[in-house]
Protein backbone atom coordinates (compact mmCIF):
# COMPACT_ATOMS: atom_id res chain seq x y z
CA UNK A 1 0.00 0.00 0.00
CA UNK A 2 1.13 3.23 -0.85
CA UNK A 3 2.14 4.91 2.68
CA UNK A 4 1.87 8.53 1.25
CA UNK A 5 -1.12 10.51 1.94
CA UNK A 6 -3.00 11.09 -0.74
CA UNK A 7 -6.06 13.05 0.86
CA UNK A 8 -5.87 15.80 3.00
CA UNK A 9 -9.04 16.24 4.57
CA UNK A 10 -9.41 19.43 6.79
CA UNK A 11 -11.94 19.03 9.29
CA UNK A 12 -13.20 15.78 11.05
CA UNK A 13 -16.81 17.08 11.83
CA UNK A 14 -19.91 15.70 10.47
CA UNK A 15 -19.48 16.27 6.91
CA UNK A 16 -15.67 15.77 7.06
CA UNK A 17 -15.04 12.39 9.25
CA UNK A 18 -18.01 10.50 6.91
CA UNK A 19 -16.59 11.73 3.42
CA UNK A 20 -12.98 10.86 4.91
CA UNK A 21 -14.01 7.20 5.66
CA UNK A 22 -16.24 7.11 2.57
CA UNK A 23 -12.71 7.82 0.72
CA UNK A 24 -11.04 5.76 3.00
CA UNK A 25 -13.44 2.90 2.18
CA UNK A 26 -12.54 3.18 -1.74
CA UNK A 27 -8.73 1.91 -0.48
CA UNK A 28 -7.09 5.76 -0.62
CA UNK A 29 -5.24 6.98 2.02
CA UNK A 30 -6.77 9.91 3.92
CA UNK A 31 -4.78 11.95 6.31
CA UNK A 32 -7.62 13.60 8.52
CA UNK A 33 -6.96 16.94 10.57
CA UNK A 34 -8.67 18.35 13.45
CA UNK A 35 -7.61 21.01 15.97
CA UNK A 36 -9.21 19.08 18.80
CA UNK A 37 -7.08 16.61 20.08
CA UNK A 38 -9.70 14.68 21.70
CA UNK A 39 -11.40 14.01 18.13
CA UNK A 40 -8.16 12.88 16.43
CA UNK A 41 -7.40 10.70 20.04
CA UNK A 42 -11.12 9.42 19.11
CA UNK A 43 -10.52 8.84 15.25
CA UNK A 44 -7.36 6.94 15.64
CA UNK A 45 -8.87 4.59 18.53
CA UNK A 46 -11.18 3.91 15.66
CA UNK A 47 -14.02 4.94 17.65
CA UNK A 48 -16.15 8.58 16.49
CA UNK A 49 -17.36 11.58 18.40
CA UNK A 50 -20.50 12.06 16.82
CA UNK A 51 -23.56 9.77 16.50
CA UNK A 52 -24.14 9.36 12.55
CA UNK A 53 -25.91 5.54 11.46
CA UNK A 54 -22.78 3.07 10.02
CA UNK A 55 -19.93 5.77 10.36
CA UNK A 56 -18.92 4.13 13.65
CA UNK A 57 -18.03 1.28 11.59
CA UNK A 58 -16.69 2.73 8.41
CA UNK A 59 -13.96 5.15 10.75
CA UNK A 60 -13.17 1.94 12.67
CA UNK A 61 -12.42 -0.68 9.21
CA UNK A 62 -10.65 2.30 7.62
CA UNK A 63 -8.46 3.14 10.71
CA UNK A 64 -7.83 -0.71 11.21
CA UNK A 65 -6.98 -1.23 7.56
CA UNK A 66 -4.39 1.59 8.22
CA UNK A 67 -6.05 4.01 5.04
CA UNK A 68 -7.44 6.17 7.77
CA UNK A 69 -5.33 8.43 9.98
CA UNK A 70 -6.07 11.61 11.46
CA UNK A 71 -3.52 14.69 13.43
CA UNK A 72 -3.83 18.19 14.59
CA UNK A 73 -2.00 19.06 11.20
CA UNK A 74 -1.70 18.75 7.73
CA UNK A 75 0.91 16.95 5.65
CA UNK A 76 1.83 16.50 2.08
CA UNK A 77 -1.15 14.76 -0.37
CA UNK A 78 -2.53 15.18 -3.63
CA UNK A 79 -5.86 16.27 -3.02
CA UNK A 80 -6.78 19.16 0.05
CA UNK A 81 -9.99 19.30 1.28
CA UNK A 82 -11.37 21.72 3.08
CA UNK A 83 -14.70 20.79 5.13
CA UNK A 84 -14.49 23.83 7.98
CA UNK A 85 -17.07 25.47 9.71
CA UNK A 86 -18.19 29.39 8.48
CA UNK A 87 -19.69 30.64 11.14
CA UNK A 88 -21.16 34.46 11.61
CA UNK A 89 -19.78 37.42 13.03
CA UNK A 90 -22.09 40.23 13.94
CA UNK A 91 -24.93 41.11 11.70
CA UNK A 92 -25.30 37.59 10.77
CA UNK A 93 -21.65 38.62 8.51
CA UNK A 94 -20.40 35.14 7.24
CA UNK A 95 -16.78 34.48 8.55
CA UNK A 96 -14.45 32.60 6.36
CA UNK A 97 -11.62 32.46 8.74
CA UNK A 98 -12.08 28.73 9.38
CA UNK A 99 -11.49 28.50 5.98
CA UNK A 100 -8.69 30.76 5.56
CA UNK A 101 -6.89 29.18 8.20
CA UNK A 102 -7.13 25.85 6.92
CA UNK A 103 -6.28 27.06 3.54
CA UNK A 104 -3.04 29.02 4.65
CA UNK A 105 -2.10 25.19 7.13
CA UNK A 106 -1.78 23.46 3.58
CA UNK A 107 -0.19 25.91 1.51
CA UNK A 108 3.66 25.08 2.45
CA UNK A 109 2.55 21.30 1.13
CA UNK A 110 0.79 22.68 -2.21
CA UNK A 111 2.71 21.56 -5.47
CA UNK A 112 1.76 22.02 -9.44
CA UNK A 113 -1.15 19.76 -10.72
CA UNK A 114 -2.68 19.43 -6.64
CA UNK A 115 -6.29 19.61 -6.32
CA UNK A 116 -8.08 22.16 -3.68
CA UNK A 117 -11.82 21.61 -3.08
CA UNK A 118 -13.81 23.67 -0.80
CA UNK A 119 -16.52 21.39 0.45
CA UNK A 120 -18.02 24.23 3.46
CA UNK A 121 -21.04 26.56 2.75
CA UNK A 122 -19.46 29.56 1.40
CA UNK A 123 -20.23 33.18 0.78
CA UNK A 124 -20.07 33.77 -3.28
CA UNK A 125 -16.62 34.43 -4.40
CA UNK A 126 -14.62 32.58 -1.97
CA UNK A 127 -13.45 29.99 -3.40
CA UNK A 128 -11.66 32.90 -5.96
CA UNK A 129 -10.29 34.22 -2.97
CA UNK A 130 -8.50 31.48 -1.86
CA UNK A 131 -7.25 30.75 -5.19
CA UNK A 132 -5.53 34.58 -4.87
CA UNK A 133 -4.73 33.68 -1.38
CA UNK A 134 -2.56 31.05 -2.27
CA UNK A 135 -1.01 32.19 -5.13
CA UNK A 136 0.15 35.45 -3.09
CA UNK A 137 1.24 33.08 -0.90
CA UNK A 138 3.01 30.59 -3.32
CA UNK A 139 3.67 33.13 -6.63
CA UNK A 140 5.60 30.18 -8.02
CA UNK A 141 2.06 28.24 -8.07
CA UNK A 142 0.06 30.59 -9.86
CA UNK A 143 -2.10 28.81 -12.34
CA UNK A 144 -0.59 25.47 -11.60
CA UNK A 145 -3.35 24.01 -9.02
CA UNK A 146 -6.64 22.81 -9.70
CA UNK A 147 -9.26 24.73 -7.59
CA UNK A 148 -12.86 23.61 -7.27
CA UNK A 149 -15.92 24.21 -4.83
CA UNK A 150 -18.21 20.81 -4.59
CA UNK A 151 -20.64 21.74 -1.61
CA UNK A 152 -22.01 18.42 0.31
CA UNK A 153 -25.33 18.18 0.26
CA UNK A 154 -26.80 15.44 3.25
CA UNK A 155 -29.37 14.36 5.28
CA UNK A 156 -28.00 14.20 8.89
CA UNK A 157 -29.21 10.47 10.02
CA UNK A 158 -28.46 9.41 6.75
CA UNK A 159 -25.30 10.50 5.50
CA UNK A 160 -23.12 7.51 4.53
CA UNK A 161 -25.87 6.93 1.94
CA UNK A 162 -25.94 9.79 0.66
CA UNK A 163 -22.54 11.05 0.18
CA UNK A 164 -22.42 8.02 -2.25
CA UNK A 165 -26.28 8.24 -4.01
CA UNK A 166 -26.61 12.42 -4.51
CA UNK A 167 -26.26 13.84 -7.19
CA UNK A 168 -23.16 16.70 -6.96
CA UNK A 169 -22.39 19.89 -8.14
CA UNK A 170 -19.10 21.00 -8.88
CA UNK A 171 -17.28 24.11 -9.94
CA UNK A 172 -13.73 24.96 -10.98
CA UNK A 173 -11.95 28.00 -11.27
CA UNK A 174 -11.39 26.95 -14.80
CA UNK A 175 -12.66 23.85 -16.93
CA UNK A 176 -9.23 21.94 -15.78
CA UNK A 177 -10.10 22.41 -12.28
CA UNK A 178 -13.84 21.20 -12.92
CA UNK A 179 -12.85 17.91 -14.87
CA UNK A 180 -9.89 17.55 -12.19
CA UNK A 181 -12.09 17.44 -9.59
CA UNK A 182 -15.10 15.30 -11.32
CA UNK A 183 -12.78 12.74 -11.66
CA UNK A 184 -11.47 12.93 -8.31
CA UNK A 185 -15.58 12.83 -6.76
CA UNK A 186 -16.01 9.57 -9.69
CA UNK A 187 -13.84 7.37 -7.76
CA UNK A 188 -17.03 7.68 -4.28
CA UNK A 189 -20.18 9.05 -5.86
CA UNK A 190 -22.69 6.81 -7.56
CA UNK A 191 -24.62 10.26 -8.02
CA UNK A 192 -24.59 12.10 -10.86
CA UNK A 193 -21.55 14.77 -10.99
CA UNK A 194 -22.85 18.07 -12.95
CA UNK A 195 -20.32 20.68 -13.74
CA UNK A 196 -20.80 24.60 -13.97
CA UNK A 197 -18.36 27.24 -12.15
CA UNK A 198 -17.20 28.11 -8.77
CA UNK A 199 -19.40 31.25 -8.44
CA UNK A 200 -22.72 29.14 -9.59
CA UNK A 201 -21.82 26.22 -7.12
CA UNK A 202 -21.57 28.19 -4.50
CA UNK A 203 -24.50 29.89 -4.97
CA UNK A 204 -26.50 26.45 -5.78
CA UNK A 205 -25.41 25.32 -2.26
CA UNK A 206 -26.82 28.80 -0.64
CA UNK A 207 -30.19 28.34 -2.91
CA UNK A 208 -30.70 24.74 -2.05
CA UNK A 209 -30.77 25.42 1.82
CA UNK A 210 -32.40 29.12 1.26
CA UNK A 211 -35.30 27.09 -0.92
CA UNK A 212 -36.45 25.05 2.22
CA UNK A 213 -36.04 28.38 4.41
CA UNK A 214 -38.83 30.25 2.89
CA UNK A 215 -40.83 27.23 2.38
CA UNK A 216 -41.15 26.66 5.66
CA UNK A 217 -41.43 29.77 6.74
CA UNK A 218 -45.34 29.45 4.94
CA UNK A 219 -45.73 26.53 6.87
CA UNK A 220 -45.01 28.03 10.15
CA UNK A 221 -46.59 31.28 9.29
CA UNK A 222 -50.15 29.24 8.36
CA UNK A 223 -49.22 27.96 11.99
CA UNK A 224 -49.38 31.44 13.44
CA UNK A 225 -52.35 32.12 11.73
CA UNK A 226 -54.37 28.89 12.38
CA UNK A 227 -53.62 29.44 16.03
CA UNK A 228 -55.31 32.05 16.05
CA UNK A 229 -58.23 31.29 13.90
CA UNK A 230 -58.79 28.47 16.01
CA UNK A 231 -58.04 26.24 12.84
CA UNK A 232 -55.69 22.53 13.21
CA UNK A 233 -53.05 23.43 11.05
CA UNK A 234 -51.94 19.65 10.45
CA UNK A 235 -55.22 19.52 9.44
CA UNK A 236 -55.45 22.15 7.21
CA UNK A 237 -52.24 21.38 5.45
CA UNK A 238 -52.88 17.59 4.98
CA UNK A 239 -56.00 18.87 3.15
CA UNK A 240 -54.51 21.46 1.07
CA UNK A 241 -51.94 18.93 0.01
CA UNK A 242 -54.68 16.51 -1.53
CA UNK A 243 -54.26 19.29 -4.21
CA UNK A 244 -52.20 18.07 -6.88
CA UNK A 245 -50.01 21.07 -7.57
CA UNK A 246 -50.23 22.05 -3.43
CA UNK A 247 -47.24 20.88 -1.00
CA UNK A 248 -47.02 22.92 1.74
CA UNK A 249 -44.18 21.39 4.33
CA UNK A 250 -45.20 20.39 7.84
CA UNK A 251 -44.80 23.52 10.58
CA UNK A 252 -42.19 23.62 13.69
CA UNK A 253 -40.75 25.20 16.18
CA UNK A 254 -38.58 26.97 14.38
CA UNK A 255 -35.58 26.00 11.77
CA UNK A 256 -32.04 25.03 13.09
CA UNK A 257 -29.23 22.90 11.73
CA UNK A 258 -25.58 23.86 10.30
CA UNK A 259 -27.52 24.43 6.85
CA UNK A 260 -31.00 25.92 6.60
CA UNK A 261 -31.04 27.64 9.38
CA UNK A 262 -27.72 29.81 8.35
CA UNK A 263 -27.25 29.53 4.29
CA UNK A 264 -29.89 32.38 3.50
CA UNK A 265 -27.82 34.90 5.96
CA UNK A 266 -25.00 34.30 3.30
CA UNK A 267 -26.87 35.34 0.58
CA UNK A 268 -28.82 38.09 2.29
CA UNK A 269 -25.45 39.57 4.08
CA UNK A 270 -24.23 40.32 0.09
CA UNK A 271 -27.53 41.12 -1.56
CA UNK A 272 -29.99 43.02 1.24
CA UNK A 273 -31.45 44.78 -1.40
CA UNK A 274 -32.59 41.66 -3.43
CA UNK A 275 -33.06 39.23 -1.07
CA UNK A 276 -36.57 40.60 0.68
CA UNK A 277 -38.42 37.17 0.14
CA UNK A 278 -35.85 35.16 2.06
CA UNK A 279 -34.58 37.60 4.76
CA UNK A 280 -38.39 37.49 5.77
CA UNK A 281 -38.56 34.06 5.61
CA UNK A 282 -35.43 34.21 8.21
CA UNK A 283 -37.45 36.53 10.33
CA UNK A 284 -40.58 34.30 10.13
CA UNK A 285 -38.28 31.05 11.44
CA UNK A 286 -36.91 32.64 14.22
CA UNK A 287 -40.18 34.29 15.37
CA UNK A 288 -41.38 30.98 15.71
CA UNK A 289 -39.05 29.92 18.06
CA UNK A 290 -39.60 33.06 19.87
CA UNK A 291 -43.72 32.29 19.73
CA UNK A 292 -43.21 28.67 21.19
CA UNK A 293 -41.71 29.84 23.86
CA UNK A 294 -44.05 32.60 24.82
CA UNK A 295 -46.48 29.80 24.31
CA UNK A 296 -45.27 27.83 26.95
CA UNK A 297 -45.36 31.04 29.20
CA UNK A 298 -48.69 31.60 28.35
CA UNK A 299 -49.74 27.56 29.27
CA UNK A 300 -47.88 28.34 32.90
CA UNK A 301 -49.78 31.08 34.18
CA UNK A 302 -52.95 29.86 33.15
CA UNK A 303 -52.45 26.12 35.05
CA UNK A 304 -51.49 28.01 38.00
CA UNK A 305 -54.46 30.29 37.78
CA UNK A 306 -56.85 27.02 37.14
CA UNK A 307 -55.02 24.75 39.59
CA UNK A 308 -53.45 26.89 42.01
CA UNK A 309 -49.99 25.82 41.70
CA UNK A 310 -47.17 25.55 39.50
CA UNK A 311 -46.80 22.99 37.04
CA UNK A 312 -44.30 20.71 36.44
CA UNK A 313 -43.22 21.09 32.42
CA UNK A 314 -41.92 18.49 30.34
CA UNK A 315 -39.26 19.99 26.82
CA UNK A 316 -38.91 17.28 24.83
CA UNK A 317 -36.13 17.37 22.22
CA UNK A 318 -32.98 19.54 22.06
CA UNK A 319 -31.92 18.46 18.35
CA UNK A 320 -32.51 20.34 15.35
CA UNK A 321 -34.46 17.85 13.96
CA UNK A 322 -36.35 14.58 14.72
CA UNK A 323 -33.79 11.27 15.49
CA UNK A 324 -30.32 12.78 15.78
CA UNK A 325 -28.29 13.85 18.37
CA UNK A 326 -26.90 17.27 16.37
CA UNK A 327 -28.42 20.17 18.49
CA UNK A 328 -26.45 22.89 16.13
CA UNK A 329 -28.48 26.74 15.47
CA UNK A 330 -31.44 24.36 17.10
CA UNK A 331 -34.33 25.90 17.74
CA UNK A 332 -35.48 23.69 20.50
CA UNK A 333 -33.00 24.35 22.49
CA UNK A 334 -33.45 28.00 22.30
CA UNK A 335 -36.92 27.78 23.42
CA UNK A 336 -35.54 25.49 26.19
CA UNK A 337 -33.36 28.32 27.25
CA UNK A 338 -35.76 30.76 26.72
CA UNK A 339 -38.30 29.18 29.06
CA UNK A 340 -35.90 28.42 32.01
CA UNK A 341 -34.90 32.49 31.95
CA UNK A 342 -38.64 32.76 33.07
CA UNK A 343 -38.77 30.14 35.97
CA UNK A 344 -40.01 30.62 38.54
CA UNK A 345 -39.67 27.42 41.18
CA UNK A 346 -41.76 25.40 38.32
CA UNK A 347 -39.83 21.71 38.16
CA UNK A 348 -38.61 20.99 34.87
CA UNK A 349 -38.15 17.81 32.70
CA UNK A 350 -35.40 18.18 29.79
CA UNK A 351 -35.53 15.12 27.54
CA UNK A 352 -33.09 14.54 24.93
CA UNK A 353 -32.84 10.79 23.65
CA UNK A 354 -30.30 11.00 21.50
CA UNK A 355 -27.85 12.41 23.66
CA UNK A 356 -26.75 11.34 27.05
CA UNK A 357 -25.88 14.38 28.77
CA UNK A 358 -25.82 17.68 28.28
CA UNK A 359 -23.33 20.41 30.06
CA UNK A 360 -26.05 22.96 30.63
CA UNK A 361 -29.51 20.80 31.21
CA UNK A 362 -29.90 17.81 33.13
CA UNK A 363 -31.69 15.64 30.85
CA UNK A 364 -34.58 13.45 31.94
CA UNK A 365 -36.12 10.40 30.90
CA UNK A 366 -38.87 10.80 28.33
CA UNK A 367 -41.09 7.97 29.50
CA UNK A 368 -40.61 9.41 33.01
CA UNK A 369 -40.81 13.18 31.80
CA UNK A 370 -44.39 12.63 30.40
CA UNK A 371 -45.74 10.50 33.08
CA UNK A 372 -44.40 13.31 35.60
CA UNK A 373 -45.22 16.75 34.13
CA UNK A 374 -48.29 18.76 34.00
CA UNK A 375 -47.53 20.34 30.91
CA UNK A 376 -45.75 18.30 27.85
CA UNK A 377 -44.26 20.59 25.55
CA UNK A 378 -43.08 18.64 22.04
CA UNK A 379 -40.42 20.24 20.50
CA UNK A 380 -38.53 17.58 18.16
CA UNK A 381 -41.30 14.90 16.91
CA UNK A 382 -38.35 12.04 17.82
CA UNK A 383 -39.78 8.59 17.27
CA UNK A 384 -39.59 7.77 20.53
CA UNK A 385 -42.17 10.83 21.53
CA UNK A 386 -44.20 9.21 19.10
CA UNK A 387 -45.15 5.88 21.09
CA UNK A 388 -45.74 7.62 24.60
CA UNK A 389 -49.59 7.30 25.87
CA UNK A 390 -50.34 10.75 27.06
CA UNK A 391 -52.64 10.48 29.94
CA UNK A 392 -55.71 13.24 29.30
CA UNK A 393 -55.71 14.68 31.83
CA UNK A 394 -52.03 16.33 30.73
CA UNK A 395 -52.04 19.64 29.31
CA UNK A 396 -50.12 19.35 25.96
CA UNK A 397 -48.51 21.81 23.23
CA UNK A 398 -47.52 19.80 19.72
CA UNK A 399 -45.31 22.60 17.99
CA UNK A 400 -43.81 19.69 15.65
CA UNK A 401 -46.65 17.31 14.98
CA UNK A 402 -46.08 14.66 17.16
CA UNK A 403 -49.30 13.81 17.63
CA UNK A 404 -50.33 14.10 13.85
Amino acid sequence: MNTKPQVVMMGLGYIGLPTAALIAKNNTYVHGVDINPNVVDTINAGKIHIIEPELDAAVAKAVANGFLKADTKPTEADVYIIVVPTPFKAKNEPDISFVEAATKAIIPFLKPDDLYIIESTSPIGTTEKMMQFIYSERIDLKDKLNIAYCPERVLPGNVMYELVHNDRVIGGINEKSTQKAIEFYKQFIKGDLHETNARTAEMCKLVENSSRDVQIAFANELSLICDKADINVWELIKLANKHPRVNILQPGCGVGGHCIAVDPYFIVSDYPMESKIIGTAREINNYKSFWCAEKVQTAKLQFELKHGRKPSIALMGLAFKPNIDDLRESPAKYIVQKVLQNANNEEYFIVEPNIESHKVFKLTDYKTAADKADIIVFLVAHKEFKTLNIQLNKEVLDFCGVNI
